[in-house]
């Protein structure tokens, strides 16, 4: 099986395109096939400067692998169309069309086709064209008004009968040829549309299956077509149309739904495997239950007989549930190598700071100030304590910077907490126990601490919120004994001394 995802580079990856890359590249996998990467650039106005490489690295952080294209060549290279052009492939296919009398050349100037558009508005008709040129004296006519214009060349669709095709989600569709406009094939700059370039592309590139979007459907019979056209009939693809991607309003998904590029979700912290998971989920079931699956499971079991016919709903919601679950499944290591990049964009945790001093006696051997870059040790440390509370990579951040300030700022909350009027009672007693303990290991500061509350008279939550006020300046935080385990002793007491003397 050959299968192939053939984006055009206009912009940032979009969920929904990658979503056919990825089912593209299942089938092949499962089915031991070969997956194809074909970059669609003949539309010139729109081609956005960045935007392969964005596809490329999509696919590459996705793990969607490809074993003909871009980078890593192949038999049927080159694997970009513009390339293709200059090579003159799609010319010489168009003049095949030309000379068998299945293809015409065009002169209608722009000007004559907004007002046969405009005509047909007016009379409530399907916007098509009209098949001026396709009389030759017409045509004559219309070259000699203009000679200067570069024709197109377009389709002699057939005026009757029907075009009947299968479609392995959709099953039988049958149109009617009437229905069809004689649709461009080249353009007058010659370069190729979408509906030449990609028939010729899919028979040289001997695909087997075209896996697309459902918004493609319309333009399969005009590729069927084509097939016929050329000869091709033999060597016709299956055809396989995906469901669309709605927003949760039921409408297609789109940037006022949220981030909807495959770069906006790795920015954001998400997992590939995750994002992997979910998107093979927008279309396609293993069954009524199962929900988590790992890349080789899905590779496994992938199959075109459960890709479904109705659209599918993106719930972000079960996005963050899966990302979460995918998180907390990393070992330690993993997902500090994961968090590094998220911690060292943001400069107040990375600028600025002295290197790591040696850890001292008792510290649980870690250092009290951070090397610059952020040191992995400290940061395996603290992941520990983060780990269960992490939907998203980015979220990191918020949850642990204050573990990395040399000049603790505050929350409101904390500030009110510690201006409460047990606060200087309650961080002078634990002070004068902390100055005098050596073993800062989370169980020895418990065994140490937890006492205290009952003998300064307060409630064990008051105490305890004192003191992760102090060292943290938040009232929420992880574990309070762990957090100072992590943060060292040497820390600790500066940061309760200075918390005393914002109080007293």
């Amino acid at each position: 099986m050959r299968t192939r995802y053939a984006p055009s580079p206009t912009g940032e990856p979009h969920v929904g395109n990658i979503r056919t890359a990825l089912f593209a590249w299942l089938y092949a996998r499962h089915t031991g096939g070969v997956f194809i990467l074909r970059v669609e650039d003949t539309d010139l106005a729109r081609i956005a400067p960045g935007a392969l490489e964005a596809i490329q690295e999509s696919l590459r952080w996705l793990g969607l692998d490809w074993d003909e294209g871009p980078e890593v060549g192949g038999p049927h290279a080159p694997y970009i169309q513009s390339e293709r052009t200059r090579l003159g492939v799609y010319q010489e296919y168009s003049q095949r069309l030309l000379d068998s009398g299945w293809a015409y050349q065009c002169y209608c100037p722009p000007e004559r086709l907004d007002e046969v558009r405009r005509e047909q508005q007016r009379q409530k008709l399907p916007p098509m064209y009209d098949r001026h040129c396709r009389d030759p004296r017409q045509r004559e006519a219309m070259g000699q008004q203009h000679p200067g214009a570069g024709p197109v060349v377009r389709f002699a669709v057939p005026q009757e009968g029907h075009t009947a095709f299968t479609d392995l989600v959709r099953d039988e569709i049958t149109v009617a040829n009437a229905t069809l406009d004689d649709f461009v094939l080249l353009k007058s700059d010659g370069f190729p549309t979408y509906h030449l370039s990609n028939v010729v592309d899919d028979r040289l590139m001997e695909i087997t299956h075209v896996i697309r979007g459902d918004e493609w459907l319309p333009s399969t019979p005009r590729h069927i077509l084509l097939y016929r056209a050329l000869g091709w009939d033999a060597h016709m693809p299956a055809f396989v149309h995906l469901p669309l991607i709605l927003g949760p309003d039921r409408a297609k998904l789109s940037k006022r739904h949220g981030a909807t590029s495959v770069t906006d979700y790795q920015r954001l912290g998400y997992l590939p495997e995750a994002l992997v998971n979910f998107l093979a989920l927008l279309g396609w079931s293993l069954d009524d239950k199962t929900e988590l699956m790992t890349r080789e499971d899905l590779v496994q079991h992938f199959s075109l007989e459960r890709i479904g016919k109705t659209a599918a709903v993106f719930n972000k919601d079960k996005l963050d549930w899966m990302n979460g679950v995918y998180i907390r499944g990393l070992g330690q290591e993993e997902l500090a190598e994961r968090l590094l990049p998220f911690l060292e964009r943001r400069p107040e945790l990375v600028e600025g700071r002295p290197k790591a001093e040696p850890a001292r006696q008792g510290e649980g051997g870690l250092p009290d100030t951070i090397a610059r870059p952020i040191d992995r040790g400290y940061l395996h440390a603290i992941v520990p304590l983060i780990q269960e509370r992490l939907k998203l990579l980015s979220e990191a951040p918020g949850l642990v910077d204050f573990f990395f300030q040399q000049e603790l700022t505050y929350e409101d909350k904390a500030l009110n907490a510690l201006k409460s009027p047990e606060a200087t009672r309650a961080l002078e007693a634990a002070l004068a126990r902390l100055e005098l303990q050596s073993d800062f290991s989370h169980e020895a500061l418990e065994a140490l601490l937890r006492p205290m509350a009952e003998e300064l008279g307060l409630k064990t939550g008051v105490f305890f919120g004192l003191l992760r006020a102090a060292v943290t300046g938040r009232t929420v935080s992880p574990p309070l004994f762990e957090t100072m385990a992590v943060l060292g002793r040497t820390r600790c007491l500066a940061r309760v001394k200075r918390a005393l003397g914002l109080v007293r």
